[in-house]
């Protein structure tokens, strides 16, 4: 790892001013992914600048029909969340089988999202959910967020603030998880509810977190799991690595999306 200058922000404005008077600084979240980058030496910034002791980013806020997430709040605090337990289970759900302990209480929502990992929990459920990033500068739908691997429609040193997540009237989350990191070798989410049916898919896809329209007009028809299990999905597009080819990923999307159903339809939220 190589010498940088740390600082603490205290707002936002603090945030950006420093990173506009670095050379080449990096908002550091959860840290999670970024301090093994500077670890190898994959990155060298000149600054970094930690968003944590910024209170307004940290938070779950309930509406009736949406809750709010804080971007600096840690994984643990969005498992263990009443709030969300009672309006989002699967988020909860997600949330708790992020990494491990460790991960789960110093990785962060909007440290994840930002960084898009390909096998990351959260980009399935911002996508499937049908949420809305919030940054320091304009509201920005799913649908309009992500970009392909590990990147998004963030402008340089855009930050994110909140992401809201609407309440589905039932959603389901179920991973397949390397056994040793518990990232995503395949995962899906699906959701019914004022945006109609979603199903997100992360960790299986060349492109990133995808959306599979056939599944969701499927569902949109009879939110079943009998309406989805002649659909195949195609490999054309999906990953194939030392952790799992591309044939088998794409029979595992189909796999996890009906158990992500079946969850849904029995811890159906109205």
């Amino acid at each position: 790892m190589q010498d940088f200058k740390y600082s603490r922000a205290k707002s936002l404005a603090d945030a950006q001013s420093t990173l506009k008077g670095a050379a080449e600084g990096k908002y550091l979240a959860g840290g999670q992914t970024l301090l093994p980058v500077l670890k190898q030496r994959l990155a060298s910034p000149s600054d970094l600048i930690d968003l944590a002791g910024i209170a307004d980013l940290a938070g779950i806020k309930a509406g009736a029909q949406s809750i709010t997430i804080g971007a600096m709040t840690r994984h643990a605090d969005v498992a263990a969340s009443a709030d969300v337990r009672r309006l989002i289970p699967a988020l909860a759900e997600l949330a708790g089988g992020i990494g491990d302990p460790h991960v789960r209480n110093r990785g962060t929502l909007g440290g994840s999202v930002a960084n898009n990992d390909p096998a990351a929990d959260y980009p399935a459920a911002v996508l499937g959910l049908g949420a809305t990033v919030k940054t320091d500068r304009r509201s920005i739908a799913a649908d309009n967020f992500f970009d392909g691997l590990f990147t998004t429609k963030l402008a340089e040193g855009e930050i994110i603030t909140a992401i809201e997540f609407p309440r589905p009237n039932r959603a389901g989350y179920v991973k397949f998880p390397h056994p040793a990191s518990r990232y995503c070798l395949v995962a899906v989410m699906v959701s019914e509810g004022p945006q109609g049916v979603r199903v997100a898919v992360t960790g299986a896809g060349q492109q990133g977190v995808f959306r599979v329209s056939a599944i969701e007009a499927a569902l949109a028809k009879s939110f079943t799991v009998k309406a989805i299990e002649g659909i195949k999905i195609a490999d054309g597009d999906m990953m194939s690595d030392m952790h799992a080819g591309a044939e088998y990923r794409a029979h595992l999307v189909g796999v996890l999306a009906r158990r992500a159903v079946a969850k849904a339809l029995a811890g159906t939220s109205n």
